[in-house]
C-alpha cells in the first residue's frame, strides 16, 4: 500500500439499495456519495489537529482515467465492484461524489445488501492520495482544502473513521509536518528578504 494514502468516510443517509430503475430488480445497486463537497471534517490529524473539506472537482480526473475499485470495508477480499468493469459508476454532482455499485451475486455480497437495507450498515469511505491541496488557518485551526486526489477505492464501511488505519493517521501526520515545515520555511525566507532590505536602506 502506498505510504500516501489516506481514508475518510462519511455518514449519509442515502447509502442505499436501487431497484425502482432497474428493468431487472433482482440486479440491485448499491447507492451512496463517498464525499460531501465544501464539508468540514472532524478533527483529524493526532497530535496535529487539522480540518479538511474536499472542493468540487476534485475527483474529475481520477474517475476518468483511474482503475478504481468499489470495496467492503476497504478489504481487497470482498470487491463490489471496478468502475474498468463498468460495475461501478462514479460522477461529480453539484453535492459531492456519487457512487452507483452494481454487486456480484454472491452470498456475502447478497448479506451485504440485506445490512445496508436494514440501516445496519450506512456509512461510506474512499481511499487516496492527496494530488493538490492548499493549507490555510480557520477560527484558530489548521485546515486543509483538498483540490485534486487521484482516488483508489470507494468502500461501504461498518465502522467509519476519518482515518482509517495506521497508514491513514501516519500519512496525514506527515503530510501536516511537511506543511509546518514549508511554512516555516517560508516565514525564513521572508525574515531573511526583510533583513537584505533593511540592509540595502543603510
Amino acid at each position: 500500500m502506498d505510504k500516501n494514502m489516506e481514508r475518510r468516510s462519511v455518514t449519509l443517509k442515502e447509502l442505499r439499495i436501487d431497484t425502482g430503475q432497474l428493468e431487472d430488480p433482482k440486479e440491485p445497486k448499491i447507492v451512496g456519495y463517498a464525499s460531501v463537497f465544501d464539508s468540514w471534517s472532524e478533527e483529524l490529524g493526532g497530535a496535529f489537529p487539522f480540518r479538511e473539506k474536499v472542493l468540487p472537482g476534485a475527483f474529475v480526473e481520477s474517475i476518468v482515467h483511474d482503475d478504481i475499485r468499489a470495496l467492503f470495508n476497504h478489504d481487497p477480499n470482498f470487491v463490489l465492484g471496478r468502475n474498468k468493469s463498468g460495475t461501478l459508476e462514479l460522477a461529480e454532482d453539484q453535492k459531492g461524489l456519487l457512487v452507483k455499485i452494481t454487486p456480484p451475486d454472491t452470498q456475502w455480497a447478497r448479506d451485504l445488501l440485506v445490512s445496508i437495507k436494514r440501516g445496519d450498515v450506512s456509512q461510506m469511505s474512499f481511499g487516496f492520495i492527496v494530488k493538490d491541496d492548499a493549507w490555510g488557518t480557520e477560527d484558530g485551526m489548521d485546515v486543509r482544502e483538498l483540490k485534486k486526489v487521484s482516488l483508489f477505492d470507494v468502500s461501504p464501511v461498518t465502522f467509519p473513521a476519518y482515518t482509517q488505519t495506521d497508514v491513514g493517521i501516519r500519512s496525514a501526520d506527515d503530510l501536516y509536518q511537511e506543511h509546518l515545515r514549508e511554512a516555516e520555511r517560508s516565514r525564513k525566507k521572508s525574515r531573511m528578504e526583510m533583513q537584505k532590505r533593511k540592509l540595502q536602506l543603510l
